[in-house]
């Protein structure tokens, strides 16, 4: 399910899916707001589990959402600030960080490629890798110029 972070969701939106099961809406919508807090403004994935009337929310980070945190800006209002460019920059290091994170979930043989694919959703966010173009490390990848361990 598709949330912001930190605010409550719409309980419309969960009272289908969550009432037949015996649970209140209001307190998973506030579950979900308690634990998507750290991701203050960012469009964030929650998966619910929900096991003997117990929900466990658990937080699935994009990976654009992931390098927005790693940017470090401070949260826009969503609602006031439409297409939002980030125009700040990221350290390789971090990249590397957050492709460690996506791994599990990249269709990338090695861990490589997913870094690629970390770079290519930066290069969608609009920031720069330490000043530089994402494409531009991209290339230096490909040539061998940066070594990947």
């Amino acid at each position: 399910m598709r949330c912001t972070g930190g605010e409550v969701g719409a309980t419309s939106a969960l009272a289908p899916k969550i009432g037949p099961l015996g649970l209140s809406p209001k307190k998973v919508g506030d579950d979900i707001a308690k634990a998507t807090g750290d991701w203050k403004g960012l469009r964030i994935t929650v998966k619910l589990t929900i096991q003997n009337r117990q929900a466990a929310i658990e937080v699935v980070p994009s990976a654009s959402a992931l390098i927005i945190k790693a940017l470090k800006e401070p949260p826009r209002d969503r609602k006031k600030v439409k297409n939002i460019k980030h125009s700040g920059s990221v350290t390789f290091d971090e990249i590397v960080g957050v492709a460690r994170v996506m791994r599990p979930r990249s269709i990338a043989r090695e861990l490589s490629g997913t870094i690629k694919e970390i770079l290519g959703t930066a290069q969608s966010v609009g920031c720069t890798i330490d000043g530089r173009p994402p494409h531009d490390v991209i290339d230096d990848i490909n040539s061998g110029k940066v070594e990947l361990l």
